[in-house]
């Protein structure tokens, strides 16, 4: 028989769990009502193109991920070049740019009215053609620009903790640095670089703006076009249980992939190991050098000749308006996911039974659901909850008898809570497990418990994690555009919504001002992750 304080946890968790399923759930029973007509036509136009343009993004991606990753991560963390230094945290910036901002500027820039093509054209004639832009290979380039610092960060980060006694052992029995890394370095490091590749992967498969800056047709852009286009929200939903199933298929990749290789536990180095000199150092600080200008600096320059060009005459009223509802939801979401997100990790603390651990691990699962399987989940059963019991009641009370959770607030703040609860959830565990036992434990001894030990012994303590889970889920809320645009309210746009209407019109320039609003919020947390890195 459970203990009454693990009993107290089972109404919270198990709750949370349900939020979670209850996407899942819908996604499930949504095939219980198929419109021939509609899979018809979309299996006649559609769904051989989205199969083959979905794996063909998700090889092109990950094989670009891994390469540009773990090269530049061995760089940085094993090498001593000019550069080095400043490059370690550098390549670490393109983190704060969307990829659908990344994706605006990238067609802009190249296109055949590009300023890069005009110019090509002034000074070496009319002939001069480039390769098409708006192709899957420029659709996989901006991915694998925005998406390689998951890999970047946690390849870099094993390659540190291998040590330096490993390397030299390898030396030592006659390998080559460039064998060492092949035998050695790289199959220790394989479950770090495998996690930052599915987490790029699960992004690919989610990411619904930059697909439809270049018109590349995935299943995302799909079911949004199923949804206004025919008007058809159950099919909308059968399609995205089949991009569920996409991801879910590549969390299970990653986990075979990973096998039973373990990360290393020898001394982290504090210096590097390999000085290169001469033309490897050339060659090394310009390939560094090179990832940071076109993910990064490019990519600002242009946006800050836009905005001077025209963006800047856009701020008016109406755009401050879109900042207002921008920061609204994003601090509401943050403070609202953030407060579930601290009682899941005191019911693990105070309770760590099976059911509560199964409980709370499902809760963090909705990370691993894109934003628009969240957004045609949610809005189906709150569509059927109106139907069948908001509006016969508000009927029967007098009401107006329309529908209430369909189009609402508290719809989309769901979305945001389901997908972003593990953002949050890790910062916060890993503060409360810097807590020792005993501090409770002498605070209760001395007459002090209750919510007065909450407030007086763990939220001080509790204090940073909680601003950076803050922080995090404030910034990916900002970023976060299929559920946004799915499901927002009448007429609460926010700046990715405005980001989407001006890149759907071709109107690059008056993109420009809310792409580097969201770009220079989305640098607080990256500043915040480089100065912990540099820490550790």
């Amino acid at each position: 028989m459970s203990h009454p304080v693990e009993r107290r946890w089972y109404p919270l968790t198990f709750t949370v769990a349900a939020l979670v399923l209850l996407p899942l759930s819908v996604l499930l029973f949504s095939w219980g009502d198929i419109d021939v007509a509609i899979w018809s036509h979309l299996w006649d136009t559609q769904i051989p193109r989205l199969l083959g343009n979905t794996l063909t993004l998700v090889l092109g991606v990950g094989v670009g991920v891994v390469v540009l990753g773990t090269s530049l991560a061995w760089l940085t963390a094993l090498c001593e070049f000019p550069g080095r230094r400043w490059l370690d945290w550098a390549l670490m910036l393109p983190f704060a740019i969307p990829a659908y901002v990344l994706a605006f500027v990238f067609i802009g820039l190249l296109d055949f009215a590009g300023p890069v093509q005009t110019l090509a054209r002034e000074w070496f004639g009319s002939g001069v053609r480039f390769p098409r832009v708006r192709s899957t290979g420029g659709v996989i380039i901006v991915l694998v620009l925005v998406f390689y610092p998951y890999v970047y960060l946690l390849a870099r980060s094993a390659f540190i903790a291998q040590g330096k006694g490993l390397m030299e052992a390898a030396r030592v029995l006659g390998q080559s640095p460039w064998k060492a890394f092949w035998s050695v370095a790289l199959p220790m490091a394989r479950p770090a670089i495998g996690a930052g590749m599915a987490l790029a992967l699960m992004e690919t498969l989610a990411d619904f703006g930059a697909v439809s800056v270049f018109n590349f047709d995935t299943f995302t852009t799909a079911i949004y076009k199923t949804w206004y286009g025919f008007f058809s929200l159950s099919s909308a939903t059968q399609l995205a249980s089949l991009l569920l199933l996409a991801v879910m298929l590549v969390l299970y990749g990653e986990r075979r992939a990973r096998g039973v290789a373990r990360p290393a536990n020898d001394r982290a180095r504090s210096t590097a190991l390999y000085h290169l000199r001469g033309a490897k150092a050339l060659a090394a600080t310009t390939w560094c050098g090179l990832v940071f200008l076109c993910a990064f600096v490019i990519p600002m320059l242009q946006l800050l000749v836009w905005l001077w060009q025209r963006g800047r005459f856009d701020f008016d009223e109406r755009y401050a308006g879109l900042i207002l509802h921008t920061l609204y939801l994003g601090a509401l979401a943050a403070l609202i996911t953030v407060a579930v997100a601290l009682l899941l990790a005191f019911a693990r603390r105070q309770a760590p039974v099976r059911p509560i651990r199964a409980a709370v691990g499902l809760a963090n699962l909705g990370y691993a659901l894109p934003g628009s399987v969240l957004a045609v989940s949610i809005m189906l059963a709150f569509s059927y909850l109106d139907r069948e019991l908001v509006i016969p009641l508000s009927a029967w009370l007098g009401g107006a008898g329309k529908p209430i959770l369909l189009g609402s607030l508290g719809a989309l703040l769901l979305a945001y809570l389901v997908r972003f609860m593990a953002v949050a959830f890790g910062p916060l565990e890993n503060a409360l497990a810097r807590i020792r036992p005993s501090l409770p434990q002498a605070s209760r001894s001395l007459g002090v418990g209750g919510p007065a030990l909450f407030f007086k012994v763990y939220l001080p303590l509790l204090l940073p994690g909680t601003l950076s889970a803050a922080l995090l889920v404030f910034v990916d809320v900002l970023k976060e555009m299929p559920a946004t645009l799915l499901m927002r309210p009448f007429g609460w746009d926010t700046l990715a919504v405005r980001i989407f209407e001006m890149t759907s019109e071709g109107e690059w320039a008056r993109a420009a001002l809310p792409a580097l609003t969201l770009v220079l919020v989305g640098l607080l947390p990256v500043i915040l992750l480089i100065r912990r890195s540099a820490k550790a």
